[in-house]
C-alpha cells in the first residue's frame, strides 16, 4: 500500500492506501496509520469524514485545501484520468476534535470498464456506514441529472445500509462545485427534494418502513466557486467551510448524533468487518451494462432534440409574435411543434431500455414545455390585458346607455370570462399541464377591483347630487328661519328638516337599488346623507351663533328705527320710548335664544324663560323667577336637557354677549329720547311760565314808553315789515355760502331797492284802498302777492346772476392758480 507524506502547520500528517484498487483492504495499513496519528487514544472524541463523486471532480484537491492532507491530485496538463485508486485515509491538520478523512475512488472512471459500479457501491456503502459526515462532491451542471448526481448508487446505499447495518443518523454534506449564477436556494431545494424521492423510494425494512429521512441522515448543501478561474475565492470560501469541521461534534455541530460510535481504540477492527460485509453482500451488483448504455445514448438523443427545438425556425417566430400580442392558434401551433420533435426522439431511441427510454422521454418533454412557458405565460398576460380593457369599455358603455350598474356589471363580468376561457382553451398546450388559475384568478380581482372603482365613484356622485340638494334645500330656508327669532323657530326647522331629509332619502334609497347593495353598507350610506343634513342645519346654526351679536344689534335698530309698517319712525315726542326699547331688546333675545343651542330633537327646554327671566325682565323679579333654573341667573356652563354637542352658546356666554349688546345700543335709545326732546322743545311757542312772570315785572317801563309814544310802535311795525320781505325774498343762507363778506355785501346791495319798492307798494295800496269800491278790496291781497312773487322772481334773477359771476371768478382764480 502506498503513502503520501505532507508537513504543514508544525503537525505531519500523511495518506496511507487502506483499500487496493482490486478492493482488498489492508488491515495491517489501516492499524499502522491508526498508530501513527495517535487514533487509539482518543475515546469518543473523533470524527470521520469521507468524500464521494465523479472521477476528476477535484475531490482530492478539495480535501487538501479544506484539512490540510496530502492526498495526490490529478494533473490537468496530463489528461484526465484516475488519480485516486481504492479508499486512502489521513488526519486533518488543525482541526479539534481529531477528524479522520477518506478519500474515495471517483465515479464513472473509464479505468474499470462495465461493471466499475460495484466498486463505486460497496465504497459509497463502507463510507456512508463508517462516517460521521458523507462529502458528496458534484458538478453544478450535473444537478438534475440521472446518473451524474449520484441518484442511483444512493437509493442502493440507501437500500442495502438499513439491511444490513443499524443505521445511526449522518450528516450528507453536498459540495456543489463549479456554482454558477443560479442561487443556492434553488440548487439546495432540488438537491434536498432529489434525496427525499430517492429516499421514498426505496423498500424499506418492515420496522423503518414509515421512518422519515430526518431520522438517519441530516442533508446540508454548500457551493463553492471554480477552483481553476476563481482560485483565490475558492480558497476563501473552503476557509469559511473549514470552520464548520471545527468542534464538529459537539452539540449543533455539523456531525450528526453520536449513537452507536464506536471507541477509537476499535475503529480499525470495526472498519475491517463491515467493508468485508459489503465485500460479500451479491445484491450490490445490480444496474446492468445495458441500462448504462441506455442512459447515456438516451440522454444524449434527448440533448440534441432539445437544441434542435430551441433553434427552430417556426418556434423561434412564434415566441417573437406573442410578445408583441395576441397569437391565435398559439395553442396548437406549439403542438405541431413540440409533437415533431418527440417523434424524432422515439425514432432515435426505439431500440434501447424501454424504461429508460420513456423517462428520457418525458425529460426532452418537460425540458422543451420549461422553454416554452415564458411564451405561454406572455400569451397568458396579453390575454388578460385585452379582456380588461374590453370589459372595462363594455361597462361604460352599458352604463351610458342607461343600464342598472350591478346588472351591467354582471353581464360584461360573464362575457368577458367567457372570452378568456376561450382564449385560454386557444393557448394551451395537450402535453402540459400549465396552469392558469392565478391568471384567471388576478383577471377576476382586477375585473372585481375595477368594478368597485366605477361603483365607488358612481356612488360618491350620487351621493355627492344628493347632499347638494340638502343644501340647496336646507341651507338657506334654516339661516332665514334663525334669523327671523320667532318662538317657535327650532319647531319651523324640525319640520323642515324632516320633511326634506326623509324625500331625499326616499330618493336616494330608489336610486341605490340599481347597485344592489347589501343591508349593511346601504344602511350605513342612508345614515350618512341623514348625518349630512343634519350637519347642514348644525352648520347654518353655529354660522348664525358666530354673528349673533351683529344680527341682534341690526334687529335692535330695526325695530327701534321702524314701526310695524316698516316705515322710518319720526320722533314726536308722543312714542313710549321705553316700551319700543323693551320691544327692540325683546326681538334681539329671541334672535340669542334661537342660536344658544342646536334643537333638532323634540325634548323640551327652559331655554326661552331662562334668558327671558335672567336678562330681559331684570330686578328683584327676575332673580326670584331665576331661583328655578340656577342658584345664580346664567352662571352655568351647559344648559338643563341639552347634551354638550348640540351647545352652541352656553349660558355665562349669553350673558357676556348681552352685556355688550346693551352697551352698544345705549346710544340708540339715548339718541331717540333727545331727538324726541328736540321736537317737544322746537314745537312750543311760549316760553315757560317763569319767564312771561320775569318778562312782565322787568319790561313795565318799556312797555308804558311804548303806550306813550305810538310812533315807536308805527316804526316797529314798519321795521318788520321790510324784514320780512326781505327774508321772503332772499334766500339768506344761500347768500353766505361763498363767505360771510360777500352774503353781507350781497344783501345791503339788494336791500335798498327792496326798500322803496315794498314802501311804494304799501302807499299805493293806501291809496288804492281809499278810491276803490268794495269789492275791489279784495283784489289788493292778489296785487300784494304779485308783488311779491314779481320781487322774488327779481331776487332770484339778480342773485344767479351773482352767483354766476362769483363762480366765474373762481374759476378764473383757479385758472390762474394751476398756470
Amino acid at each position: 500500500m502506498a503513502m503520501a507524506g505532507c508537513s504543514g502547520g508544525g503537525e505531519s500528517c500523511q495518506a496511507t492506501q487502506v483499500v487496493g484498487a482490486g478492493g482488498e483492504m489492508d488491515g495491517e495499513a489501516m492499524r499502522r496509520f491508526a498508530v501513527r496519528a495517535a487514533l487509539t487514544g482518543r475515546g469518543l472524541s473523533y470524527a470521520v469524514v469521507s468524500i464521494v463523486g465523479p472521477q476528476g471532480s477535484g475531490k482530492s484537491t478539495l480535501l487538501n485545501h479544506l484539512f490540510g492532507t496530502s492526498f495526490t491530485e490529478m494533473d490537468a496538463l496530463k489528461g484526465r484520468s484516475q488519480t485516486t485508486k481504492g479508499i486512502w485515509i489521513a488526519k486533518a491538520v488543525g482541526i479539534e476534535p481529531f477528524t479522520v478523512v477518506m478519500d474515495l475512488e471517483g465515479t464513472d472512471g473509464r479505468e474499470r470498464g462495465e461493471d466499475n459500479t460495484a466498486f463505486e457501491r460497496q465504497s459509497a456503502l463502507f463510507a456512508l456506514a463508517v462516517s460521521d459526515i458523507v462529502m458528496i462532491n458534484l458538478w453544478c451542471h450535473d444537478i438534475g441529472r440521472e446518473h451524474a448526481a449520484n441518484r442511483p448508487m444512493l437509493k442502493t446505499i440507501f437500500e442495502v445500509l438499513m439491511r444490513l447495518f443499524s443505521p445511526r443518523k449522518t450528516t450528507l454534506l453536498l459540495v456543489i462545485r463549479d456554482k454558477t449564477k443560479t442561487p443556492l436556494e434553488y440548487l439546495t431545494q432540488a438537491l434536498k427534494e432529489d434525496i427525499q424521492k430517492i429516499w421514498d423510494a426505496i423498500r424499506k425494512p418492515e420496522v423503518y418502513k414509515e421512518a422519515a429521512l430526518s431520522e438517519f441522515f441530516n442533508v446540508d448543501v454548500t457551493a463553492l466557486p471554480s477552483y481553476e478561474e476563481k482560485e483565490e475565492l475558492f480558497k476563501e470560501q473552503v476557509g469559511q467551510l473549514r470552520q464548520r469541521f471545527i468542534h464538529s461534534i459537539a452539540p449543533g455541530g455539523l456531525a450528526a448524533d453520536r449513537r452507536g460510535v464506536i471507541p477509537a481504540s476499535g475503529f480499525c477492527l470495526s472498519a475491517l468487518q463491515i467493508w468485508n460485509v459489503i465485500r460479500e453482500n451479491k445484491d450490490l451488483n445490480l444496474p446492468a451494462h445495458k441500462v448504462m448504455v441506455a442512459t447515456v445514448r438516451c440522454e444524449e438523443i434527448a440533448d440534441e432534440e432539445l437544441r434542435r427545438f430551441m433553434s427552430d425556425k417556426g418556434w423561434l417566430e412564434l415566441e417573437t409574435a406573442v410578445n408583441y400580442g395576441l397569437v391565435p392558434g398559439f395553442g396548437n401551433k406549439l403542438n405541431v411543434i413540440i409533437d415533431f420533435y418527440l417523434s424524432e426522439y422515439d425514432t432515435e431511441a426505439m431500440y434501447f431500455d424501454e424504461d429508460v427510454r420513456t423517462a428520457k422521454r418525458q425529460q426532452l418533454q418537460s425540458e422543451i414545455l420549461k422553454h416554452a412557458y415564458p411564451a405561454f405565460k406572455t400569451m397568458i398576460e396579453h390575454l388578460h390585458n385585452v379582456v380588461l380593457n374590453k370589459y372595462e369599455s363594455d361597462l361604460e358603455q352599458s352604463l351610458r346607455s342607461g343600464g342598472g350598474f350591478a346588472a351591467s356589471a354582471r353581464h360584461c363580468v360573464q362575457s368577458s370570462m367567457a372570452e378568456f376561457d376561450a382564449g385560454l382553451r386557444d393557448s394551451l398546450v395537450k402535453h402540459a399541464e400549465w396552469d392558469a388559475t392565478k391568471v384567471r384568478s388576478k383577471l377576476e380581482l382586477h375585473v372585481e377591483a375595477h368594478a368597485a372603482s366605477v361603483r365607488g365613484t358612481k356612488l360618491t356622485e350620487l351621493k355627492a347630487n344628493y347632499e347638494k340638494k340638502l343644501l340647496d334645500a336646507l341651507a338657506g330656508p334654516v339661516l332665514s328661519m334663525l334669523e327671523t327669532g320667532e318662538r317657535d323657530s327650532w319647531a319651523s326647522i324640525r319640520r323642515l328638516y324632516r320633511r326634506e331629509t326623509e324625500s331625499a332619502i326616499s330618493a336616494f334609497s330608489a336610486s341605490l337599488s340599481e347597485f344592489e347593495l347589501d343591508q349593511t353598507t346601504l344602511h350605513k350610506m342612508i345614515i350618512e346623507l341623514r348625518e349630512h343634513a343634519r350637519s347642514i342645519v348644525e352648520e347654518k346654526a353655529r354660522e348664525e351663533a358666530g354673528s349673533v351679536l351683529m344680527r341682534m344689534k341690526e334687529r335692535f335698530s330695526t325695530v327701534l328705527s321702524r314701526d310695524k309698517d316698516s316705515m322710518p319712525r319720526t320722533w314726536t315726542g308722543n312714542e313710549d320710548v321705553r316700551a319700543i326699547t323693551r320691544e327692540a331688546r325683546l326681538a334681539a333675545l329671541r334672535l340669542l335664544c334661537a342660536v344658544v343651542a342646536i334643537r333638532l330633537d323634540d325634548k323640551p327646554d327652559k331655554i326661552d324663560r331662562a334668558l327671558t327671566t335672567a336678562l330681559l325682565d331684570g330686578g328683584p323679579l327676575s332673580q326670584k323667577r331665576s331661583v328655578e333654573f340656577t342658584c345664580v341667573p346664567l352662571a352655568s356652563s351647559a344648559w338643563e336637557e341639552v347634551e354638550p354637542k348640540d351647545t352652541l352658546i352656553t349660558p355665562v356666554q349669553c350673558k357676556s354677549i348681552w352685556k355688550h349688546f346693551n352697551t352698544q345700543t345705549e346710544y340708540a335709545v339715548a339718541q331717540a329720547i333727545s331727538t324726541q326732546e328736540t321736537h317737544r322743545r322746537s314745537h312750543n311757542w311760549l316760553p315757560p311760565a317763569w319767564t312771561i312772570l320775569l318778562l312782565t315785572i322787568l319790561g313795565f317801563n318799556e312797555f308804558m314808553f311804548l303806550l306813550r309814544n305810538p310812533l315807536y310802535l308805527l316804526w316797529l311795525f314798519i321795521t318788520f315789515i321790510v324784514s320780512y320781505a326781505v327774508w321772503l325774498q332772499y334766500d339768506i343762507p344761500t347768500y353766505f355760502r361763498h363767505g360771510t363778506m360777500s352774503g353781507i355785501l350781497t344783501i345791503l346791495s339788494r336791500s335798498l331797492p327792496t326798500i322803496m319798492e315794498s314802501i311804494t307798494a304799501i302807499v299805493n295800496m293806501s291809496h288804492n284802498q281809499k278810491h276803490s269800491s268794495h269789492p275791489l278790496r279784495h283784489r289788493s291781497p292778489l296785487h300784494a302777492q304779485n308783488f311779491m312773487n314779481q320781487t322774488r322772481q327779481q331776487a332770484q334773477l339778480q342773485y344767479q346772476a351773482l352767483d354766476s359771476l362769483s363762480s366765474s371768478s373762481s374759476v378764473d382764480s383757479n385758472s390762474d392758480n394751476e398756470s
